[in-house]
């Protein structure tokens, strides 16, 4: 498996309305390199953002076909990284890094 930089495993961020809500609750969701562990998931995050990482959950979504007027058309699969931050620090994504 090849070696990933730390700023290549992180794509960039999910805003969604359920992401946004849950960053109430100091989770942020970041959809990341396909090979990335959690362990430079966290090396990565803590490296760019300044902050402290508890918890990393991450999910697989599948390649999906569908049919788009009448075609067959692909819906392509991601990795994505749920990020628990340590209680009182936040990330603020509208400002860009």
């Amino acid at each position: 498996m090849k070696k990933i930089n730390y700023l290549d495993s992180i794509v960039s961020p999910i805003i969604t309305e359920k992401a946004t809500s849950q960053s109430e609750q100091n989770k942020i969701t970041f959809r990341i390199h396909k090979n990335a562990s959690k362990k430079s998931i966290k090396k990565s995050i803590e490296k760019i953002f300044k902050v402290n990482v508890i918890k990393i959950n991450t999910i697989v979504k599948k390649d999906k076909i569908k049919i788009v007027r009448g075609k067959l058309g692909k819906k392509r699969g991601f990795k994505k990284a749920l990020v628990t931050l340590k209680k009182g620090q936040s990330i603020d994504l509208s400002l860009g890094v």
